[in-house]
C-alpha cells in the first residue's frame, strides 16, 4: 500500500512540475538571465510551502507513517561541500539548461538533455559515495 501511495505522489510531484513548466530550459534561462519571475515564483512557493509544512508538523506534533514522532535535526554547516556542490549543481544546471527535479520528465518526454542528466546524476551519486567522510568506515 506504501508503494501505491508513493507511486501517486511522484505521479502528482511529476505533474505539477509539468504544469508549472519547472522542466522547461526557456524558463530555467529566463531564470538565470532575470528576465521573468516564473522560475523563482515556483521555488519561492516550494520553499514556502516547506516553511509550513515545517511548521504544522511542529505545532500538531505529527508522526510519520511509521508512528514514529518527525523530528528535524540540525545540520552542521559544511562550508566547503556546500560550495562545492552548490557550483557543480549550478555549472550542470546552467550548461544543460534543466533541473534534476524533473529529470524522469524529461526523459519520458524524450528530451535528450535528460539521458545526459540521468548519467550525471549517477555518476555525481557515485562520486558522492567515494569522496564522503560519512560512507567511510
Amino acid at each position: 500500500m506504501k508503494f501505491i501511495i508513493t507511486l501517486i505522489l511522484g505521479f502528482a510531484f511529476g505533474c505539477l512540475l509539468i504544469a508549472t513548466q519547472a522542466f522547461s530550459w526557456f524558463r530555467i534561462q529566463q531564470m538565470f538571465h532575470f528576465e521573468s519571475f516564473h522560475m523563482y515564483g515556483v521555488l519561492f512557493t516550494a520553499i514556502g510551502t516547506a516553511a509550513l509544512s515545517l511548521i504544522i508538523i511542529k505545532k500538531f506534533k505529527l508522526k510519520s507513517i511509521h508512528g514514529n514522532p518527525i523530528e528535524v535535526q540540525p545540520k552542521k554547516l559544511n562550508w566547503k561541500g556546500n560550495i562545492i556542490g552548490g557550483l557543480l549543481f549550478g555549472i550542470g544546471w546552467g550548461l544543460t539548461g534543466a533541473c534534476s527535479a524533473p529529470l524522469y520528465i524529461l526523459m519520458g518526454m524524450h528530451v535528450k538533455i535528460g539521458i545526459a542528466l540521468f548519467l550525471g546524476s549517477i555518476i555525481g551519486a557515485y562520486l558522492f559515495g567515494i569522496f564522503d567522510k560519512r560512507t567511510i568506515k
